[in-house]
């Protein structure tokens, strides 16, 4: 009995995080919309419009393009939104645990992410539209450079969390969570950190799609890119799943990098504290992805393709490695 009722608590607890991560990823993209127009000195749309886009989507037809492969068509957008979702199930939300926390979200998260990525990415081979190749060679290709240094951050987070000997295990996000790395390592380390933090910021535009980074569905370039021949539900689909991935990033650079909670200052609290860090953490969320997405999507033109690869390849590469030397040295001459 308490085994079924500790799944019916998670089914629950599930449900209505997912309910709670799509309205807010929706909103904080309308206010992504608005802040990114008055830096443009523009008016910009309501903050809810991208809720009326999804409403007025979802009454739309579906339309099949005649020469698509039907099946993985209409199965990319559900996939890459399930994927996407299936993410904010193992990140831990302030004081409270991740639904589904494992040994290994880090790893999860990133194939989670990639499998949304490949999924946009079939969903454009299968329109049959040449356009939409390119919008899907183009997400391929960005996938293939940023996910390089992304590894790396991963991979040397969890082993400064195991030598360090950070309580919880090395690649859970809940390690993290719960105490922040900034304090396990010296002054060499912090340094390293920082160039973790930074490589991942740099990743985090291509990981989304917006920016200097806005390659795969260039409007300018080749009209919405892999997204050129959906529409109704399947188009309304992938427009949370946009705004969903951009949330993703924010929360997964919040918990790794940024786990200042309530918790330590009024542990007496209990509940009441752990409410105030489910409250901050989606404050530090929203900033996170105010500065590190909206700020960097207006200040930047768009990329060359070419030009992201090399970026992600040999710079944000270079930055990262160079963090993980710094952090090793901390570590191993402490």
């Amino acid at each position: 009995m308490a085994a079924i009722f500790m799944l019916f608590l998670k089914f629950f607890a599930g449900v209505a995080l997912l309910a709670l991560v799509v309205v807010l990823a929706l909103l904080f993209d309308g206010a992504d919309r608005v802040a990114h127009a008055r830096m443009q000195r523009r008016v910009g749309p309501p903050v809810f419009q991208p809720v009326y886009d999804i409403l007025k989507l979802a009454g739309k037809e579906n339309i099949v393009p005649r020469r698509a492969a039907r099946f993985f068509f209409m199965l990319a957008p559900w996939l890459a939104l399930v994927s996407t979702l299936m993410v904010f199930l193992y990140i831990p939300v302030g004081s409270f645990p991740a639904v589904l926390g494992t040994e290994g979200d880090m790893i999860l998260i990133v194939y989670l992410l990639a499998l949304s990525g490949v999924a946009m990415a079939v969903g454009g081979f299968a329109s049959g539209n040449p356009i939409a190749s390119i919008g899907a060679g183009r997400e391929i290709t960005l996938m293939m450079s940023y996910e390089f240094p992304l590894a790396i951050v991963i991979t040397t987070m969890a082993w400064v969390a195991h030598k360090c000997g950070m309580e919880g295990s090395p690649f859970s996000l809940e390690t993290f969570a719960a105490s922040s790395v900034w304090d396990a390592v010296g002054k060499a380390g912090d340094f390293g950190l920082l160039c973790l933090f930074l490589s991942l910021v740099f990743v985090v535009p291509g990981e989304i799609g917006k920016g200097p980074m806005d390659i795969p569905e260039a409007k300018t370039e080749i009209l919405d890119g892999f997204i050129i021949e959906y529409s109704g539900v399947n188009l309304a689909l992938f427009k949370i799943t946009f705004a969903l991935r951009s949330f993703a990033m924010a929360a997964f650079v919040t918990s790794l990098f940024v786990p200042a909670s309530f918790a330590g200052l009024l542990g007496g609290w209990g509940f009441a504290a752990a409410v105030l860090d489910f409250l901050l953490y989606w404050v530090k969320v929203f900033v996170v992805q105010m500065v590190f997405v909206t700020l960097m999507r207006t200040a930047f033109g768009r990329l060359k393709i070419w030009q992201a690869s090399r970026f992600y390849v040999m710079r944000v590469a270079g930055l990262s490695i160079a963090g993980m030397l710094l952090l090793s040295i901390d570590v191993l001459t402490r």
